[in-house]
Order: C-alpha cells, then structure tokens, then sequence
C-alpha cells in the first residue's frame, strides 16, 4: 500500500488534537483476503510460531471473566487476542506498508520499533467486551509510554459487531492512573465518559491511528460473524523495557528497508 490517496498530514494533524484519524481504506481486497486466510490459519494451527501470544474469549463474553496464562489451547477461532504477529510474514509486510511509514515517520521520527502487533478478533459467537483503557502506565513497563497504534479492520465493522469507542480528545489529559490499563469506574464517571462516546464503526480496509493514552473500548459481536481487527503499537526506537523479573524486551525495528538496500 503506497501513500497516494492519504491524507498524511491532515491524518496526522487531526491525530495530534483528537487523539484518533481515520486513513480511510488502506488494504484492498488482495491483501485483505492474505490477512483474514493468515488469521485463520494461525488460529486454527495450520500456522505456527513459536512465542506467540494467545488468549481465548471469556464463556461469559465478559472482560472481567477472562482466564489468563493459558496460551495456544487448541484449533479454535475464538481467541481473542494473538500477539507477537511480528514474527509472521504476512503480517510483517503490512504493518511495514509505505502508507503507515509516512505516517509513523511523520509522528514518531525516523528510528521505530513496534511495541507490539496484535490480532483482536471477536467470533461469530459474540467475542468478549473490552471496557474503557489507555495503552500506556507503568503497567507497559517502559522508560517511555507509547504514543501510536494503528488499526487495520479485516472485516467490516459495524457498531454491532462491537467497533472501537472512544472518547474524543481524551488523550489530552494523560494517564487517568499512573498503573494505565482499564479506566476505574469512578473516573469514568467523572469524566462522564458514558455521555462523550463516539462510535469509530469502519469499513474492511480501513485504517485508524489512535493515541495510546485515548480513552477506548469495544463491545460485544451481534452481528453472528467474525470481526476481526490487526493494532500495531509504533514506538520509538530508542524506548527501553524496564522490566527487571526477566530480561528486558527487545524491540523489533521496522521501516528500514532504505538502509538495507543501500548496503
């Protein structure tokens, strides 16, 4: 995907005050059907990378139901979540797509890593609800938080089958707590979050930056068909991981095709 047809700077500009742009439809059908196929396959197992990351939907279609630690558990297309899909070609190419480095290089500078490239998928059974959060804290482990994700729909995403939500310009005001993660109910209420929601519905194909500090949720799948949706979380370069209980992550740098084929 090249950047003709993108309004880079005004994407970029509109990101900075609201805390969220549309790019508009990005992947064509080709590169849409990869991705899906790709989706599929990890998830029911035909794929496989070692170190991947996978979390299975709660029964309940509740976040607060989730089990954690138990990873691959079987062909299933109801995990939720697949992270480290960095290491996957298919989707290596396209979080590495021209279009998204104007856009990276544009906010982040000329040296990015990826924090992380995730598959959110919700089933056709309803998937799990994710409640009001911000991507950034103490929680992440950094010496510096995050600013860019973005969001890829691989599936047209009407409001019911559970889009992004967000609450506009809510970046603004920083972290609500120190920990980041979920959004404590009595802040929410403070903010009066429940009143400032504005659904971020989207097209297959489609495109949307989000700050990581932007308050954003997502409901459950209606709609008895698969959404699926692939973040990528931008980061400089030169962040460092913190953590001290293991050894600290390292960051796998992109876009730098430029210097490679110049040696």
């Amino acid at each position: 995907m090249s950047g003709d047809g993108v309004d880079i700077p005004g994407a970029i500009a509109h990101f900075r005050e609201h805390g969220w742009a549309r790019m508009g439809v990005v992947a064509g059908d080709d590169v849409l059907a990869k991705l899906r196929a790709r989706a599929d396959d990890i998830m029911m197992g035909r794929v496989v990378h070692e170190g991947l990351f996978f979390q299975r939907d709660s029964e309940t279609g509740r976040y607060v139901d989730l089990v954690f630690g138990r990873g691959w558990e079987g062909p299933s297309l109801d995990y939720r979540k697949i992270e480290k899909l960095e290491v996957d070609p298919v989707f290596r190419s396209w979080l590495e797509n021209e279009a998204f480095e104007l856009v990276v290089r544009g906010i982040l500078g000329d040296q990015v890593a990826i924090y992380r490239a995730t598959l959110f998928t919700k089933s056709a059974r309803g998937g799990t609800e994710l409640p009001w959060h911000q991507d950034g804290g103490n929680f992440w482990g950094l010496d510096r938080d995050p600013e860019l994700q973005i969001w890829t729909a691989l599936d047209d995403v009407p409001a019911e089958a559970g889009c992004v939500e967000i609450v506009d310009r809510s970046h603004a005001a920083g972290l609500a707590t120190p920990l980041g993660g979920t959004i404590p109910a009595d802040r929410a209420l403070a903010r009066r979050a429940e009143d400032n929601v504005t659904p971020l519905p989207a097209r297959a194909g489609e495109a949307i930056l989000i700050h990581n500090y932007l308050w954003h949720r997502s409901g459950n799948n209606s709609t008895g068909r698969t959404r699926r949706a692939f973040t990528v979380s931008y980061i400089t370069a030169a962040t460092r991981c913190l953590r001290t209980r293991r050894a600290p992550r390292q960051f796998v740098r992109v876009f730098e095709r430029a210097s490679e084929d110049a040696t």
